[in-house]
């Protein structure tokens, strides 16, 4: 799922008649305002913040400690802090402040711990987390010699913070909008619950900044869609996005193993991104790094591309031989910024040393002939340039391409119409009314459902 945002945004809207949100629907297009529907549910997720050797909590309105059985172990007032370390067998948890004498408690060793931020009237139920505030419940686990914390938090709570962490917050409302419906089904498909979290808080889920992120217009955009989805057949679909496509989105099977039925290339209208079109340099050093067991890179030759232009396959070749790699493997080795890429040996500049004459006097005034100096020829790894369109995998709706669609006048059914092509804009509701209906059914023996038509978080592709 990086610049300045992590994945990539397009403009805004055109409006449509009055439709009931339950109608079958064909397409995005077909659906109608008003945007939020009353009786959309609100699961939880549970998001993975950090991994640290030592942890400090805070809560200005106070805090809860529980144990894992949900029992209450310490309560604390408005403004205490914890200091949380891993032990053998558990967390440890010191009071840090207050620290008034007699005031604080004997530090508590727990297999595990659950932090709840306290209740004040008139002020929010905030948790302080190393230099961050979360809304929700923190977990705190032991994992290796550092502990782990997740943020469990509900989906509507969490989704503001989303869209102002991958998109600014000043771009057009139908833009954000786009982005919460995505943002959300992405949430709601990578649940997993035999995992101890369903997502992390950064570009490899989506990003996650808590409190810092939310704005009123990154609010408004989650209120504005309250609990819709994007899905295909009956199921979530996999709702991924990126920064900027470089003019051509890509197909899913052209990077992953399975071609995916909306998520096919499509035009992408990105021209204002300022990694729309980029240059990017690959000095020896960097490429000795890269591809050490080549001794260095002198030149990469792109063998094959996909529809989109991306590079599919290269030969890189060094001093010690050639290595044949995909394009996400360059991508990866060398630090790009997407596989639309070309590569150029940069100009190479002669040193301009002191070369003596070719004649000179000896002390006896004999005329002498020396060798002219050997040519200087250029070094055998070169300096190689990469000439690049875009930012990310490529692959579903681009958030520079949003942004413009935005600013054009596309609604957001319009924006994941474009982008996630064939998918359905549906109340999650509906579908997890569906699934709990299909679970009822197999129970009895009697379920009409296919597996695939029952499933709500099949593995990203």
């Amino acid at each position: 799922m990086a610049g300045m945002f992590a994945r990539s945004a397009l403009p805004t809207a055109f409006r449509r008649s009055a439709a009931p949100l339950l109608a079958p629907c064909l397409g995005l297009a077909c659906l109608a305002l008003p945007l939020a529907t009353s009786a959309s549910p609100d699961p939880s997720l549970r998001v993975l913040l950090l991994e640290a050797a030592e942890l400090r909590v805070g809560g200005a309105s106070g805090l809860r400690l529980l144990d894992a059985s949900g029992r209450e172990r310490l309560r604390l007032p408005e403004g205490s802090a914890l200091a949380l370390r891993p032990t053998g067998s558990g967390v440890r948890v010191e009071v840090v402040a207050p620290l008034l004498p007699g005031t604080a408690p004997a530090p508590l060793s727990l297999p595990e711990v659950w932090i709840d931020a306290g209740q004040s009237p008139g002020g929010e139920a905030v948790l302080q987390l190393q230099n961050r505030a979360y809304r929700g419940r923190l977990v705190v686990r032991p994992a290796a010699a550092a502990l782990r914390v997740v943020n469990v938090v509900a989906l509507e709570t969490y989704l503001p913070s989303v869209v102002g962490s991958e998109m600014p917050a000043s771009w057009p409302l139908e833009a954000l909008r786009a982005q919460a419906v995505a943002a959300r089904t992405y949430a709601l498909r990578h649940r997993r619950p035999e995992q101890p979290f369903d997502l992390k808080a950064t570009v490899s889920s989506q990003v996650y900044k808590g409190l810092e992120a939310e704005t009123p217009s990154t609010r408004e955009a989650v209120r504005g869609t309250r609990g819709l989805v994007l899905t295909h057949q009956n199921s979530l679909i996999n709702a991924v996005f990126h920064s900027s496509a470089g003019g051509t989105t890509e197909n899913s099977g052209d990077l992953w193993q399975r071609q995916m039925p909306y998520l096919v290339s499509v035009a992408d209208f990105d021209e204002a991104s300022p990694v729309s079109r980029w240059r990017q340099e690959l000095p020896p050093p960097l490429l000795a790094r890269a591809f050490a067991e080549l001794g260095g890179v002198q030149r990469i030759d792109i063998l094959s591309t996909t529809a989109s232009g991306r590079v599919r396959q290269a030969r890189v070749v060094g001093p010690s031989g050639q290595l044949l790699v995909s394009g996400a493997e360059l991508r990866s080795r060398l630090g790009l910024r997407s596989t639309l890429v070309r590569f150029e040996a940069a100009p190479f500049s002669f040193p301009d040393p002191e070369v003596p004459p070719s004649t000179w006097l000896s002390a006896t005034g004999v005329l002498l002939s020396l060798p002219a100096p050997p040519p200087l020829l250029p070094p055998p790894n070169p300096t190689l340039v990469a000439v690049g369109r875009g930012f990310g995998h490529g692959v579903g709706m681009s958030q520079w391409g949003a942004l413009a669609m935005a600013q054009r006048g596309s609604n957001f059914q319009e924006i994941l119409h474009h982008y996630y092509r064939g998918a359905q804009l549906r109340p999650y509701g509906d579908i997890a009314k569906a699934r709990a209906a299909a679970d009822a059914g197999a129970a009895s023996g009697s379920s009409p459902w296919s597996p695939r038509n029952a499933a709500l978080s099949s593995a990203r592709p």
